[in-house]
C-alpha cells in the first residue's frame, strides 16, 4: 500500500474491504427478492446497500479520498466473483445446489457486471461529494448530499444494466418503477438512519483511532 497509515488505519481499512464485499454480495442475493411496500414494487436489497456508502463516507473522514478510492479497487473483482458465486447458488432466494456453479448462468452474470458497473460509478461519485464538502462546519451535509447523489447514480445503473429487456419478464417489465422506489426507500433510511448513525461511528472510530471527537462541531 503506497499510503503511509497507521497499524490502526491499515487494519481499518481491510477491515473496510471486507465489509463491503459483504454488503455487495448480501445485496445481488436480496435484489432478486421483490417485495410490495405501500403498493410499489421494490426490493430486500434497498435496505442493505446504503451501509456501502456509510463505509465509504466514513473511510474519506476519517483516512482521506485516497485510501477510500483504494478500498473500491480492491473491493470489485472480488466482489463481482463473489457476487456470481452466490447468486447461482441462491438464484431467486432458492439454493440451487452445487452443481448450479457448472451451468453458465447469463441472467445472474448480468446482475453481476451490472452490480460491478453500479458499484464503481456510485462509489467514486460519492468520494468526490464527500470529499469537496467535507470541511464544512455542519457535519451532516456531506454526508447527506453524497449518499443523495451516490445512491440515484448507483440505482438507476444497476436496475438499468441489470434489467433492461431481462429474461425475468417481471423485472423487466417493471425495472423503472423498482429503480425508483428502491432509491426513495434508499433515501428515506439513508438520511433517517444513516447519516445519524454516521455521526455516531465517526465518533466512536475517531476515539478508538485518535482518542478524540469531532462531532458535533465536524472537523
Amino acid at each position: 500500500m503506497s499510503l503511509q497509515l497507521t497499524p490502526r488505519q491499515r487494519l481499518a481499512l481491510a477491515a473496510l474491504i471486507a465489509f463491503h464485499i459483504l454488503i455487495i454480495i448480501a445485496s445481488n442475493y436480496l435484489v432478486q427478492l421483490p417485495i410490495t411496500l405501500f403498493g410499489w414494487h421494490t426490493t430486500w436489497g434497498a435496505f442493505s446497500f446504503p451501509f456501502i456508502f456509510l463505509a465509504t463516507d466514513l473511510t474519506v473522514r476519517l483516512l482521506g479520498k485516497g485510501p477510500a478510492r483504494q478500498v473500491i479497487a480492491r473491493v470489485m473483482v472480488p466482489a463481482l466473483l463473489a457476487s456470481y458465486v452466490v447468486s447461482v447458488l441462491f438464484q431467486e432466494g432458492a439454493f440451487r445446489g452445487w452443481a448450479a456453479l457448472g451451468q453458465f448462468n447469463d441472467f445472474v452474470l448480468r446482475i453481476s457486471l451490472a452490480s460491478f458497473l453500479a458499484y464503481v460509478c456510485g462509489q467514486l461519485l460519492d468520494i468526490q461529494v464527500f470529499d469537496r464538502l467535507r470541511r464544512l462546519p455542519q457535519w451532516w451535509i456531506a454526508p447527506s448530499a453524497a449518499i443523495t447523489l451516490g445512491n440515484l447514480l448507483d440505482t438507476f445503473v444497476f436496475f438499468s444494466v441489470a434489467f433492461w429487456h431481462s429474461s425475468n419478464p417481471f423485472m423487466a417489465e417493471h425495472w423503472v418503477e423498482i429503480a425508483s422506489v428502491d432509491y426513495g426507500v434508499k433515501l428515506a433510511i439513508s438520511l433517517m438512519l444513516f447519516v445519524p448513525l454516521y455521526g455516531m461511528l465517526l465518533n466512536l472510530l475517531l476515539r478508538l483511532l485518535a482518542g478524540r471527537a469531532v462531532l458535533p462541531a465536524a472537523s
